[in-house]
Order: C-alpha cells, then structure tokens, then sequence
C-alpha cells in the first residue's frame, strides 16, 4: 500500500499538476462538477483570448451555457468565487464565457444566438439569455460575457445575464472585466470517497485545481486522504480509474477512517443511506428500497438505469424491459450520435423540403421565399410571385410590366427610360436628329412628340410632314403690320415643327425661273411673321386640317363649315407660346451683337491711347543732345563744295 500510495504520489506531482501547478502565487480556482463536465471560476482581467489560452492549457475551454442546467452550474461557481474574493463584491463584475462571433460574420437576428458561436464547436443552442439586444457589427470580433451581480446563494431567476462587447486584447483589457470561467469535460466521474471517522479529503483534479468537497470527481483525480483529527496522520492517496466501461472508481471498499467505537455514530459511518451496526463495533452500509449497493460497499444507485442521467443533451433516457437495460431517444428533429448516448441534429434541408429556400435550425428548419416572392397563406412553404406593378405599389413612373420574381420598367411612345434603375422617364427629343428626317419642313418638338411646320410660302400636307407650294400672297406694300383679313391670311401660311429642309432660300447661282419651281424664298414681300411660325393654314378642300397629336402628327378630316375657324382657335395658345419663344431669340441676338460692339469699342480705345502715349514718349528729349540736329558725316579728305566755286570746265 506504501508503494502504491508513493506511485500516485509521483504520478500527481509529475505528470498531473505539472509546471504550472508548483508554481508560486498560483490563485486558487472555484470548482463544481456536475454530470460530465467540471466548470472553474477564475479571477483576473484579462482578454477573451488570454481566458481562452488559460482554460486550453489545462485541457478545456471558456464554458458553454447551453441549458439552464448548465447555467446553473456556471452560477455557482461564480457564487463561490465571489466569497473567496471579497473584492470583487462592490464592483459592476463581468466574466468571459465561450460565446464569440468573428471579425466579418454579421448579426443574424433569426438565430437563438444571433451569428455568434460556441468556442468548443457543437450545434448551436435553443436556450440563451441576452442581457439587450445583440450590436449589429460586423468589423470586429465580439465576445460575450456573464453580467453580475450574483447574489451568494443561487436564487430563481438570478442567473446571469449575456452581454456582448469588444474582446479586449493584452495591451487594452476590457475594463469591466473581473474573470472567466472555464469548462472541462470528462469521460465519467467517480463518487466522492466516504470517511466512517475523523479525517480529511483532498481532490486535485487534472486541470489542476483542488477541492476539498466536489459533488462528483472526475476521471483521472488524484485523492489525499489523512486520518485523524491532527496534522500528522498517515496520508493515502487513491486514483479515479475506469473499472469498466461506463463505470468509474477508487479501487477501495468501505468507509475510510472508520473507528471502532464511533460506528454509525460518525458521518452515518461514510455510508450514503442507511447505516447498519454489528457486534463488536462493526457496521455496514444498505440502500433503500429501490436502490442497490454499489461495488465500494459505500454509495447507493438506482436499480432504475436512467436515474443516473446516463443520456446527455436533449437526449431522453427509456428504462428497458429487464429493468437494467435502457435506451437513449431523440425528439424530432434529432438523432443519437455515434456514443448512442446524445442527440445530434438533423439537416432536413438535406431533403429539399421547401419548394424555394430552406433554412435549416436546430430541431427543425423553416422555409423562406425567394426575393420577389411571398408565402401564399397555405402554411406548407409555397410561395407566390409578388406583384410589384399592383396600383399603389409600382416604382416605374409610366409603364411596368410584372414578371415572375420580379418587373421592369418601361417608357410610353415619345419618352426615353432615365435615372439610375431605369423607372424613371423623359421626353425624347425627336428634332434633335435633323438626319431622322421626320419632317420635310420645320419641326418643333413637344412632350411625349413632336410637330411639323413648313415655311411662309408653304402648306403642310394631309399627310402632316410633307410641304407643298402654297398659292402667292399679294406683295405687302407697307413694312407694317397687314391689316384686317389680309392679315389673318398672312399669318396662316405655315406652322413650324419639324427638323428638315423645305427650301428658305435660292442657292448661289440659282435663277429666278428655277426658284420659281421649288418654291418662294423669303422675300420682303412674304414677311414671316410670330402667328406664322405657329399656326399652319388648312390647305386642300375645306374641313381638313391638322391636329396636334401625343404622338405623331396625322391628318384628320372634320366636318361643318367652321374647320377653319376651330383649327385657328386651337392654336391660338401655341402661336401665342411661339411669338413669345421668338421673341426672347431676337433680343437674345441684339443683346449679344451690342456686347460685341461694346467689347470692340473698348478695344479700340484702348489701343489708341497706347499709341498716343507710345508716341509722346519719343517726343521727349532725353539728353541737352538730343535737341540738336546733327549733319551727314563727310569722306575725311574731300573737300566741301563750295556755292561759290566755279563750274567745271569754265574760267575763273
């Protein structure tokens, strides 16, 4: 036994505690251990990811809460903390757990945990409890948190809350964090050891933390026993193994400690339930009726198999027919994994069930429609297409036409799509293109069309472009305004709108006779005139005339006497818009010319009295020299011819 006692001895100070265990100043942890899994409270401001560096160094993680179980667990340990440190009491307290969502992975508001994932891996968890409602960030990474105050005994309805914030780095701590809590799982655990006389326990864990009571302690840990009530009682040591698969134990029967003359009368004798004494101070330990001893003749188990939880997760425990066999179930949505112990979800989005987009959730899955669609009522996923062109509700500004999922956008005759989606529309222009030819005349152009014209001297055709030869005016004798109904009928010789070319005047080298032939050209004796631009004459027999359409111009007999009285009443608003239109280009013109004669004007001035000052510059003597006139150099040598010499070849 000596021998054993100094092997696990060893064991536990060189392969289990490790470095870091015989470190000095180490800070004690809180530990529970519940189920399969240990949770340990930690006290430090550190970032997410020095926590997480912490826990994966012993063997585990930053915990999960992923039932309220769980959260329990985690909430003790965190009681138990608070009153081993004092203080962190008086402040706003925080501590990591193993819920982060990475840098660039959106909130996701259709999900329990809203994007964010588990550090240990696994499905997500239907079970949550947000403190607020989740930051929609996705340019940094985000972490969550348990917000405290936690009241020393655990209440219903205390637990903590999930707050979500920055992670912190080592170099910027968050600062309302005060710890973490890590978790650790294990492949079984034995029963605490049971002392029948004076004595103490201590368990030392494999993630290096020691505890002293431990509802249950895990595989692997390592148990100091010391009998007696001094300091100096004989130490044994015991090891958590796996006996068998499934069951784990100490290697040792009976209560621990156990004195002759105390029996049951201390600690029940180490026994879980009933404690039996025998002669001679002897005792043993027995179960009630619906539980069994168990092989360390000490704890007690249900002769039910499923009272010891043997299924994890949503996973529901069946007892079977032989009383000691049972069987693990899923509920829908689920089926057992490979342990046949716990639940894994199920992919039914595998199967295509939804007639559009499936989205899969745990347990289940739900169907959505595509953009464009909506669900049509039935509550079996189909879908139906979305009228976008619905009165009230279509985004074009003239013409949609829906389509399955979605629509476009088109433009009425005369108008071209615009904007940047293509809803909006506006006015083609049809003159702008003299090329196009719409018009044999002039042309002018409206909203959504465009109107044809011919020159004083013409008519327009019944065909509403062409032009043709109108009969000669009489010659105006006057520069002024005609007058009475002469004048009405020199207004009415042609109405303009339309790009083109009926002839305005003769060509370079043209003869009269020719001219004659094609047509007038805009002598002083066919004045053009503002009503002439604007207001065309019924040409041809009477009752035809011409009309102003949306879209193209067209001739359109009318019957009665007064065709031509109404064709002038219906213009007379558009004459009046042309003599307006015109007017504006003429003083447009004359201002333009007079700013020109302006800008020459000054131009000229300016350049003469540059030249004036330039001149009276050179005028101006610069030295007493410059006043004198100076004679032509002479040949050095020659004489000067004097007036009074006589003339060659003659005598004195």
């Amino acid at each position: 036994m000596a021998t054993s006692a100094a092997l696990l001895q060893a064991l536990l100070l060189l392969g289990l505690l490790g470095p870091a265990a015989a470190a000095a100043g180490a800070r004690r942890a809180a530990v529970v251990c519940a189920g399969s899994a240990c949770y340990t409270a930690h006290a430090g401001k550190l970032s997410a990811a020095e926590a997480q560096l912490h826990c994966s160094r012993n063997g585990g993680n930053l915990a999960t809460v992923r039932t309220e179980a769980e959260a329990w667990h985690v909430q003790r340990a965190l009681a138990q903390l608070l009153q081993s440190e004092a203080g962190l009491e008086a402040r706003n307290r925080k501590f990591w757990i193993g819920l982060q969502r990475e840098k660039g992975k959106c909130l996701d508001p259709r999900l329990p945990l809203k994007g964010f994932s588990w550090v240990g891996g696994g499905e997500d968890t239907l079970f949550t409890n947000w403190h607020k409602e989740v930051r929609n960030s996705c340019t940094s990474r985000r972490c969550v948190s348990l917000q405290l105050p936690l009241s020393p005994q655990p209440q219903a309805g205390s637990l903590p809350k999930w707050s979500e914030g920055p992670c912190g780095s080592p170099s910027i701590p968050v600062s309302n964090i005060e710890g973490f809590v890590c978790k650790f799982s294990f492949k079984g655990m034995c029963q605490p050891l049971a002392l029948g006389g004076p004595g103490r326990i201590n368990y030392t864990t494999p993630f290096q933390a020691t505890s002293s009571s431990l509802e249950v302690v895990p595989f692997a840990s390592v148990a100091t026993v010391a009998c007696g009530d001094g300091d100096h009682g004989q130490e044994q040591h015991f090891l958590c193994r796996e006996k068998a698969p499934g069951v784990f134990d100490w290697g040792s029967s009976g209560p621990l400690c156990v004195r002759p003359g105390l029996v049951c009368s201390f600690n029940n004798g180490g026994c879980q339930q009933d404690c039996f004494e025998g002669g001679e101070g002897s005792f043993r330990c027995g179960c009630r009726p619906g539980f069994r001893l168990r092989d360390d003749l000490v704890t007690c188990e249900s002769r039910n198999p499923c009272s010891s939880g043997p299924c994890t997760g949503v996973a529901t425990c069946v007892q079977g027919s032989h009383q000691e066999d049972f069987e693990c179930q899923c509920p829908p949505g689920y089926q057992l994994d490979a342990s046949q112990r716990g639940c894994v979800d199920v992919d039914e989005c595998q199967t295509s069930r939804c007639p559009q987009e499936c989205v899969n959730v745990p347990g289940g899955f739900r169907c959505e429609c595509w953009v464009g669609y909506e669900p049509d009522g039935r509550g079996d996923g189909a879908c139906r297409d979305v009228d976008e062109c619905a009165p009230g509700r279509s985004p074009c500004a003239q013409e949609c036409t829906n389509t399955a999922g979605s629509f476009h956008c088109s433009c009425a005759e005369g108008y071209v799509p615009a904007g940047e989606d293509g809803a909006q529309c506006q006015d083609l222009d049809e003159c702008a293109d003299p090329g196009r030819g719409l018009c044999d005349g002039l042309c002018l152009n409206t909203e959504g069309s465009f109107r044809c014209g011919c020159l004083p001297g013409w008519e327009l055709g019944a065909d509403g472009v062409s032009c043709a030869p109108g009969p000669t005016p009489a010659p105006v004798a006057s520069s002024g305004p005609p007058q009475g109904e002469d004048a009405g009928d020199g207004a009415a010789q042609g109405v303009a709108s339309a790009p083109g070319a009926s002839p305005t005047r003769a060509p370079e080298g043209a003869s009269a006779e020719a001219m004659a032939t094609k047509g007038p050209s805009l002598a002083p004796t066919y004045p053009i005139t503002l009503a002439a631009l604007d207001v065309q004459a019924p040409s041809g027999p009477p009752g035809v005339r011409m009309e102003p359409s949306t879209r193209h111009p067209r001739a359109t007999a009318g019957r009665g006497e007064n065709s031509d009285e109404d064709f002038t009443a219906k213009h007379s608003d558009e004459g009046t818009d042309g003599q307006k239109l015109l007017l504006f280009y003429i003083l447009g013109t004359v201002v333009a010319i007079l700013l020109l004669l302006a800008l020459a004007l000054g131009l000229l001035v300016y350049r003469r009295r540059r030249a004036k000052k330039h001149e009276e510059k050179e005028k101006k003597p610069q030295n007493t020299a410059d006043s004198y006139s100076w004679a032509p150099e002479r040949a050095e040598g020659r004489a000067s011819e004097n007036q009074y010499s006589p003339t060659p070849g003659t005598d004195c």
